[in-house]
């Protein structure tokens, strides 16, 4: 312990035995399957990962099919207003339908804070 408060992380020969220490530790070098007992790097690997390719494999799934139905199509008014920008108003009730405390970015920026500067903000909101 006082050698490792004494070099640390440092490159030194004391580090680099703890580190083999550590690896040795961590080594897998037999493995119990279902009852049987694997040895060796390749079984080992293969049995891992049989392991999580059996557990994380998406299952097959029926999906009904799609090529014979029919889709109602958008007429010119209602492809125009699934493009047209939103209007201040709309962006304040959105904003306003939102709990205060909640984060609507990355930028830890709340919702509380947009409402309290709404006047300086709206524009850029």
């Amino acid at each position: 312990r006082s050698l490792w408060l004494k070099d640390g992380d440092a490159n030194s020969k004391y580090f680099h035995s703890v580190l083999a220490g550590r690896r040795r530790r961590n080594a897998m070098s037999v493995i119990q399957v279902d009852g049987v007992t694997l040895e060796g790097v390749e079984a080992i690997r293969q049995a891992v990962f049989s392991h999580f390719e059996s557990h994380f494999k998406a299952p097959p799934v029926d999906r009904p099919g799609v090529d014979d139905l029919q889709f109602k199509r958008l007429n010119q008014v209602e492809s125009v207003s699934l493009i047209k920008l939103f209007t201040e108003a709309e962006v304040k009730s959105a904003v306003w339908d939102c709990d205060s405390y909640k984060s609507p970015d990355p930028d830890g920026i709340n919702f509380g804070f947009i409402k309290d500067f709404w006047a300086e903000l709206r524009g850029d909101v």
